[in-house]
Formats: C-alpha cells, sequence, structure tokens
C-alpha cells in the first residue's frame, strides 16, 4: 500500500470529522443507517453480529490507530450488518462514504490507499474463514496470538472466544491447559 505524500495526507486528513466516542457505546449499529467510515485514532472497538435473540458473535477488533471494516463491506442498502461497540474510550475519525468515494475518484493517491484497505480486509476475512474451518481449538488461539499479538491484553476474553468460534470456557480450558503443560 503506497503512502500519501504530505500534501495530499494534509488534505485527506482535514476531510474527516473527530469525535470522541465513550466506553460502551455504539460507533454502528447492526440493522440501523450507517453511512459513514471510521478510522480509530485512539481506543479500542469490536464489531459484532446479533441473531435475534440477541446472541453476539464477534468479527471484528479494531485497536486504534486503525482503519475500521470498510462501509461497503459491513452495510448492505445503507444499513449496517454489524454493530461496532466502543470497547474503551474511542477517538475515532469519520467520513460519510460518498465523500470519501468522491475523493478516490480525483485522487489516486487516496484511490490506492482506499483499495489497499479493501485488500487487506479481504485478507483478514479470508484467514479467519480458514481458521474457523481448518483448525482445533488450541491451534485457532495460536493463530489469533500470532495474528492479533497483545490482543489478549486488549479485549474481553468472551469476544476472543466469540471470534475464534468457541465458548468462553472452552478458551479458559485451553488457556489453562497451556499453563499447566508449562508448570510441568
Amino acid at each position: 500500500m503506497s503512502a500519501l505524500d504530505k500534501d495530499i495526507a494534509r488534505e485527506f486528513a482535514a476531510a474527516w470529522s473527530v469525535q470522541h466516542v465513550v466506553k460502551g457505546c455504539c460507533l454502528a449499529a447492526q440493522g440501523e443507517p450507517d453511512p459513514m467510515e471510521h478510522i480509530i485514532l485512539d481506543g479500542r472497538a469490536a464489531s459484532q453480529i446479533s441473531d435475534l435473540d440477541g446472541r453476539a458473535v464477534c468479527v471484528g477488533f479494531h485497536a486504534g490507530p486503525c482503519v475500521v471494516t470498510p462501509n461497503i463491506v459491513r452495510t448492505r442498502n445503507g444499513t449496517s450488518l454489524v454493530s461496532i461497540d466502543a470497547v474503551t474510550d474511542v477517538l475515532v475519525a469519520q467520513m460519510d462514504n460518498r465523500a470519501l468515494i468522491e475523493l478516490m475518484l480525483v485522487s489516486e493517491p487516496i484511490r490506492e490507499w482506499a483499495n489497499g484497505i479493501m485488500q487487506q480486509e479481504q485478507v483478514r476475512k479470508a484467514d479467519r474463514e480458514w481458521c474457523l474451518a481448518a483448525l482445533g481449538g488450541a491451534d485457532r488461539l495460536a493463530w489469533f496470538r500470532r495474528a492479533f499479538p497483545r490482543h489478549e491484553d486488549f479485549f474481553g476474553h468472551y469476544l476472543i472466544a466469540s471470534y475464534l468460534g468457541m465458548t468462553p470456557v472452552t478458551l479458559s480450558r485451553l488457556r489453562g491447559a497451556e499453563r499447566n503443560t508449562t508448570l510441568d
């Protein structure tokens, strides 16, 4: 992914609005309109999908600074497919997705930046699908630790367990078995 030169980066940054989101609040709510792109400047958030009974599955972690899954991937017809919840207080930059598309049309460097973000997201989703389909519990946890160093310190274990397709009890047992193995 190419870096933006200083002048383009300065103009691009000025197009985003910055706001503070308090821990526990939503950046986007599943089933609600969501026209925004989000960049977490500081703090942490998690993306989750809930079923009709309210059971949630974690589908993404966002530890700032990072770009949140692009709008085109997480919405259908302008409606959010996921909830994005602040796990800590979050400083977030936001831009209407149509404004970003306009900038992409007139600026090749911004278009390359956005396309690079999309490619990274596709790889991240494919890696997780492979992990869930091909690995057992202990190997999933090992994969997670390689893919997301330090996230065990940053996010609740219930979110990590959900992301890995297991219960929090299973995750706890896997972690306990590791501790017992290292003590032997």
